[in-house]
């Protein structure tokens, strides 16, 4: 960038110049920083499986459920409980899992406890 000549005048300012510099400079309005971004049914998936196994230091085993809610989304998690042999009588859990828009964890909360080999009968 050149450096100014000292010898050229300044411009005067006129009223629109005026006007302008006593005003803060305007921000810009960035797309994050106005309204957070809902996730991907998929982002969501995989955030409320991943934050649930931290908490309960188990892996698990399935996403069965996963619905969007208005503060984000919720979604049913099966955990892996307890490992039997044979495998049919291992206990596994299903946990709600409660996600904001970004794919933060909010809440959760396990709402059954069930062995593998048991079905769901209608009743």
């Amino acid at each position: 960038m050149a450096a100014a000549d000292p010898a050229r005048p300044r411009r005067a300012a006129s009223r629109a110049d005026e006007g302008r510099e006593k005003r803060p400079p305007a921000r810009r309005r960035s797309a994050s920083s106005g309204s957070k971004k809902t996730v991907s049914a998929a982002t969501a998936m995989s955030s409320a499986a991943g934050q649930l196994a931290e908490l309960l230091g188990r892996p698990p085993e399935a996403v069965s459920s996963l619905k969007p809610t208005e503060s984000g989304w919720e979604a049913q998690v099966e955990v892996l409980e307890l490992e039997r042999i044979p495998d049919t009588t291992s206990v596994l859990a299903s946990y709600r899992v409660e996600l904001d828009k970004e794919g933060a964890l909010i809440s959760f909360e396990r709402t059954r406890r069930y062995n593998r080999g048991m079905i769901d009968r209608p009743t």
